[in-house]
């Protein structure tokens, strides 16, 4: 459950991060003092200068997501997926190791996508998680397995934050019949396997671009109730 919890906060992060810079344009990229700054405010806890570093650095996943495009697989999940990836790369990035946050976030995008698809479709595309991501001021190498080491500890960061049994409260308060439908299929709440978007159309019998916007609308009605919280 709380698997299902941390993906819809992620989501939530990037549904909401979109919605404020509008679809399809991003914000300019930071400048070296500025991502210095916000990363130190990062690494002390700072909730907002996480979610700023996130959305400056939306149009990175946007790139890497467009290698995907040819491969069948659903284009918003593959940015939903590379977003995972992007907060990952943010909450784990140890700014004192002199690497580019760039280069760590690329590598920890394309990582998240290669796993889904490794997860899902037992493909060529696997990789090996001792693959090397760049080396710190000593020499010493980073490896992807460092960065799914660090999921432990952002599971119980979420623990903290927010409850699992919050949610199934709050959709009964804030969505409405259609909009819970949605969220459940979509991210698996009644116990069955989450289904994307494509797959939510097809057995609802309406359009996916339909599903995207209910739950798009559906998250942001969540995302408000968790921030009142």
């Amino acid at each position: 459950m709380l698997e299902l919890i941390s993906a819809i906060l992620t989501r939530l992060s990037m549904i909401f991060i979109l919605h404020v810079t509008g679809a399809g344009a991003f914000p300019r990229p930071l400048c070296a003092s500025e991502e210095r700054e916000l990363l130190l405010r990062a690494s002390n806890g700072d909730i907002g200068a996480r979610n700023k570093l996130t959305e400056h650095n939306l149009r990175l996943v946007a790139h890497i997501v467009k290698k995907y495009y040819g491969t069948g697989a659903d284009p918003d999940d593959l940015v939903s997926i590379g977003t995972i990836g992007l907060i990952k790369a943010i909450n784990t990035f140890n700014y004192e190791k002199n690497i580019k946050l760039s280069s760590y976030a690329s590598r920890c995008i394309e990582n998240e996508i290669l796993m889904y698809f490794r997860a899902t479709r037992k493909n060529s595309l696997d990789i090996s998680m001792n693959e090397e991501i760049d080396h710190d001021s000593d020499g010493n190498a980073l490896t992807l397995s460092d960065v799914l080491a660090q999921e432990d500890s952002i599971a119980e960061e979420l623990d903290m934050k927010i409850k699992t049994e919050k949610l199934p409260r709050y959709i009964k308060e804030c969505l409405t019949p259609r909009e819970a439908m949605i969220i459940r299929l979509r991210y698996g709440l009644n116990g069955k396997k989450p289904l994307t978007q494509r797959e939510v159309a097809a057995l609802l019998k309406i359009s996916r671009s339909y599903v995207s916007r209910i739950e798009k609308k559906a998250l942001l009605k969540l995302r408000k109730r968790y921030e009142r919280a």
